[in-house]
């Protein structure tokens, strides 16, 4: 089969687009072949070696897949040969066939685009479980979205309505902030002034969730503009730069810095994700959440799609398809 395939940590044009054997199941595991396989900015981030984990190399980065059950381990209790799945794993998905446990898998109705399923997992995913276990957000609140035009910013503003918010988005350009308004952020701000701006459009308050992908000097400003109670979400250090935080702030203003780091949310509770991904899907059949698919690639062009969304163009989800 065809993969691709990271030999050495380095830039992400390194990644070699080759030949590997298929995969075997293992008793509970199954094999899949991908109909629609998710990028993630991880996934650059990975191969790179300046992600939160470094795999051994050689190794087939990619973290979503949906696709068909090709073969089945002889403890698979889940599923059968023939059935469509959706699956996250940590590794793996940039291939023509990929290997995952039956728990990491969930059923795929026909009709769904497999794109839109990939979104649903990590970026969505990574909102929800963030808004929802991280941060308890409650109706009425006021949650403030950085990145608010990328797939997980988006993925926010759409959650944080559904969840009763009040949605303030962050973004670079006025296209970008245009785009989140349409998604159903209730303001939209630039980065500049940001603590100033925050706190007017907030009559003083602050915020009660930030939703924080950026880091660096964005991070600092919000660490001054939180409200009472309020909780400073880390998902990501899209600057570059991890801020030192001043934990006298959080002190004298009562708010909590809180990590979200979906890859361990999905191993450590299988479950817990299950039911997010359930209510998820549940959503978006009712059309309360969108995920748009933005570009598409072939799995040869794996280096480009992910060069895409490292230039901070992509404003959805981008998909291989094999």
């Amino acid at each position: 089969m065809k993969a691709i395939i990271c030999r050495e940590y380095g830039p992400i044009s390194a990644l070699e687009y080759g030949e590997m054997e298929s995969p075997k199941p293992g008793p509970k595991e199954i094999v899949v072949r991908a109909e629609a396989i998710g990028v993630n900015y991880p996934d650059g981030l990975l191969v790179q070696g300046l992600y939160q984990s470094k795999p051994p190399v050689p190794f087939v980065p990619g973290m979503e897949v949906v696709g068909e059950v090709i073969a089945t381990g002889s403890e698979v209790t889940k599923f059968k040969k023939g059935d469509r799945i959706g699956s996250v794993s940590m590794l793996g998905a940039y291939a023509e066939e990929v290997k995952v446990h039956q728990n990491s898998a969930m059923p795929v109705p026909s009709g769904i685009d497999g794109g839109a399923v990939t979104a649903l997992m990590c970026g969505y995913g990574t909102s929800h479980h963030a808004l929802k276990q991280r941060a308890n957000l409650q109706p009425g609140e006021t949650l403030v979205v950085t990145g608010a035009a990328g797939l997980t910013g988006l993925a926010a503003v759409q959650i944080g309505k559904v969840m009763g918010a009040k949605v303030f988005a962050v973004a670079s350009s006025e296209e970008k902030r245009q785009l989140a308004l349409e998604n159903g952020a209730d303001v939209a701000l630039g980065y500049e002034d940001l603590k100033d701006k925050l706190k007017e459009a907030t009559g003083g308050k602050g915020a009660d969730v930030v939703f924080d992908v950026v880091g660096g000097d964005v991070f600092d400003a919000f660490s001054r503009a939180m409200a009472w109670k309020g909780r400073l979400l880390v998902i990501g250090f899209a600057s570059g730069r991890i801020p030192q935080f001043p934990v006298n702030l959080a002190l004298v203003k009562g708010y909590s810095v809180v990590g979200v780091f979906w890859g361990s949310f999905t191993a450590q509770e299988p479950q817990v994700y299950a039911a997010n991904m359930a209510e998820l899907m549940g959503w978006y059949m009712d059309g309360k959440v969108k995920p748009h698919v933005e570009a598409v690639y072939p799995l040869a062009k794996a280096g480009e799609a992910l060069a895409f969304i490292h230039d901070r163009k992509a404003t959805g989800k981008v998909v291989l398809k094999p």
